[in-house]
């Protein structure tokens, strides 16, 4: 590929920091979207739905971005668990949902989860 192909490609095809980067937008959309979805009262109020859609969309192009770098396996579990752990989080923040202190411990244990997972793929352990 020659610099001016690989200068127009987005910034997670070019490098697994790039990819782990996408993944992690990914994962904010992912939370987006969760949150949106929750406000739509089952896609009834247009303006929670259109948002739901619009976070739907950008949270599988950013996912399909980095799963061209990164396993598809490992890619998915960390984007389910920021996914996961931000919806809880911020619907306990903005939406007074009960978050109980045994929930946040298991949330905890995804966080530890998704870090090891992103360590693992160093290529220093490989």
């Amino acid at each position: 590929m020659t610099d001016t192909q690989t200068s127009s490609l987005p910034a997670a095809e070019t490098g697994s920091k790039g990819a782990w980067g996408a993944l992690l937008l990914a994962g904010a959309f992912e939370v987006g979207y969760a949150l949106s979805v929750g406000g739509s009262q089952a896609f009834t109020v247009l303006t929670w739905s259109v948002s739901a859609i619009v976070f739907f969309l950008l949270t599988l192009y950013f996912l399909s971005v980095a799963l061209k770098s990164i396993d598809v396996g490992i890619g998915y579990a960390v984007w389910a668990g920021i996914g996961s752990i931000g919806a809880a989080v911020l619907g306990a923040v903005l939406l007074d949902q009960p978050l109980t202190l045994a929930q946040s411990v298991w949330l905890a244990v995804i966080i530890a989860g998704v870090v090891w997972l992103k360590l693992a793929d160093s290529p220093k352990l490989k």
